[in-house]
C-alpha cells in the first residue's frame, strides 16, 4: 500500500496536531480563522492541559502545533510547553511576538527547551502598511522584534510565517529576505475563508494570475519554503499526472492525519474548519482525546473512501485532489465540487451559481472593533443584509468573556 493511502485511511494518531490553547487575543486581524479576540471562559485549566499532555505522549504525538488566539496570553502558557517538552511532546507555537523579550527568547534558545521547541512568528505584510491594514497597528514592529530578539538569542531556525494574500504576493522575495537576515525559515500559508477570513475573503484572496506567480515562486524556491499541505490546489498547474505537485501532503488531511483541539477541548476535523459540522467530539465529555481520534464517526466517514465527485473526473484530479475542504465549505460550495481557487477556472464557474454561506457556529471577536483593530477590518464587517452566514454584526455566538484577558490572574 502506498504511503498516501495509509495517510487518507487514518492513523492511529494525527501527524498535525493544532491545540488552541485560548480565543484570547490582543490583536484583531481581519483574516483571522477562530474569529479571534475575546477568551472563553470554559477553556481547559492547566491541570486539564496538563492531561492532555499525557494523552499526547502515551499516544506518541511527537509534536503539537500551539496557536490560538494568541497563546502566549495564557499565564500558564510557558508552563504548558515545558510540561509539555519534559514529556517528550515538543511545540511548535505561533505567536504575533507580543511576549517574545529578550529574556523569553533566551529561554527558548536555551538547553531548558532541549530543541523540542518551535517558534513561529506571523507577519502578513513585508511592510508595516501592508502587514497593519490586515494584523493592527504595530503589529508589523512587534513580528519583527520577536525575530530580532529570537535571532540576537542564538534561536536556532525560527518560522516567519506568512498567510498569502492578494495584497503581499508581490513580496514574496521581499519575505525570503527577511527571514534569511534573521536566520529564520519562511512558511507560506494558504488565506482559508473561515472566521473573520469569510468577510475578507473575496478582498483579500489571491487573484488567478497571483496564484500562477505564487506556484512559479515556489517551483523556483519550494526546498527553502514551507508549506505545509496549504497549497495542493496549485499542483494542477502541472502535468496531468500530478508530477507538478508542490512539497508537502497534498491530500486533504482532515482527521485523517490532522485535527484540531480547541480552548474547551472540543476535536474538530481540521485547524481551518472550526465549525459545528466539522465537530468530532469533545476530549472532556467523549472519553478524551485518543477515543474522538479514533472512534468519532466523522473521522470513519472522512477516512473511507471518497468519490471525488465532479472533480474525478478532472485530468488534474491526481495532483490537486479536489482542493481545500474548508475553503469550500466556507464558500458555499459542495464538498465534492471543486476548489473555489481552482486554477482550471472551474471554481469561478461555481462561485457564479447558487450558493448558501453557512452561518458562523462561534464567533469570538469583540463586540466593536478597538484602537488595534486594522482598518480592513472595520471596512469589512457583513453587513445585517448580506447572505446566510451574516452573523458577524450579531452578538458573539459562544460563551466568550468581554476582556480577552477576563478570568485570567496576573503573571
Amino acid at each position: 500500500m502506498k504511503l498516501i493511502e495509509h495517510f487518507e485511511q487514518g492513523l492511529d494518531a494525527p501527524i498535525c496536531l493544532t491545540w488552541e490553547l485560548t480565543y484570547a487575543c490582543n490583536l484583531e486581524c481581519a483574516h483571522c480563522l477562530s474569529s479571534s479576540g475575546r477568551r472563553d471562559p470554559r477553556e481547559l485549566s492547566t491541570e486539564q492541559c496538563e492531561a492532555v499532555i499525557d494523552e499526547l505522549q502515551r499516544m506518541q504525538v511527537f509534536y503539537v502545533n500551539i496557536g490560538g488566539g494568541e497563546p502566549t496570553i495564557r499565564p500558564d502558557f510557558w508552563h504548558l510547553v515545558e510540561y509539555s517538552v519534559n514529556h517528550q511532546v515538543g511545540v511548535k507555537f505561533s505567536t504575533n511576538g507580543v511576549r517574545l523579550t529578550p529574556e523569553r527568547a533566551a529561554w527558548l534558545a536555551s538547553p531548558a527547551c532541549g530543541g523540542y521547541v518551535d517558534v513561529q512568528i506571523s507577519l502578513d505584510g513585508a511592510t508595516a502598511d501592508v502587514n497593519d491594514r490586515v494584523r493592527g497597528p504595530g503589529s508589523y514592529d512587534t513580528a519583527i522584534a520577536a525575530l530580532r530578539n529570537l535571532h540576537e538569542a542564538g534561536f536556532s531556525d525560527a518560522k516567519l510565517s506568512v498567510v498569502c494574500t492578494r495584497e503581499n504576493i508581490g513580496q514574496l522575495d521581499d519575505f525570503k529576505a527577511i527571514a534569511d537576515s534573521y536566520s529564520a525559515t519562511l512558511r507560506l500559508t494558504r488565506l482559508r475563508p473561515s472566521g473573520r477570513g469569510a468577510d475578507v475573503w473575496d478582498e483579500l484572496h489571491p487573484l488567478p494570475h497571483q496564484q500562477r506567480e505564487l506556484y512559479d515562486w515556489l517551483v523556483a524556491h519550494g526546498d527553502g519554503v514551507l508549506t505545509g499541505d496549504s497549497f495542493f490546489h496549485l499542483a494542477a498547474f502541472g502535468p496531468t499526472d500530478g508530477s507538478g505537485a508542490l512539497p508537502g501532503l497534498n491530500l486533504c488531511g482532515a482527521g485523517r492525519v490532522v485535527c484540531l483541539i480547541d480552548p474547551i477541548g472540543d476535536v474538530y476535523a481540521c485547524p481551518f474548519a472550526i465549525h459545528d459540522n466539522f465537530l468530532a467530539g469533545n476530549l472532556l465529555r467523549d472519553g478524551g482525546f485518543q477515543s474522538v481520534w479514533q472512534t468519532s464517526e466523522l473521522f470513519a466517514d472522512l477516512r473511507s473512501p471518497q468519490t471525488g465527485g465532479a472533480c474525478s473526473s478532472c485530468a488534474h484530479f491526481d495532483g490537486c485532489r479536489g482542493g481545500c475542504m474548508a475553503a469550500k465549505f466556507f464558500t458555499g460550495l459542495a464538498l465534492d465540487g471543486p476548489d473555489p481557487e481552482c486554477v482550471q477556472g472551474y471554481g469561478e464557474l461555481a462561485l457564479a451559481g447558487t450558493r448558501t454561506l453557512p452561518a458562523p457556529s462561534q464567533d469570538h471577536s469583540r463586540t466593536a472593533p478597538t484602537r488595534n483593530a486594522p482598518v480592513l477590518l472595520t471596512l469589512s464587517r457583513r453587513r445585517p443584509d448580506a447572505e446566510v452566514g451574516s452573523g458577524a454584526d450579531a452578538p458573539p455566538i459562544s460563551a466568550c468573556a468581554e476582556s480577552p484577558l477576563a478570568g485570567f490572574s496576573p503573571n
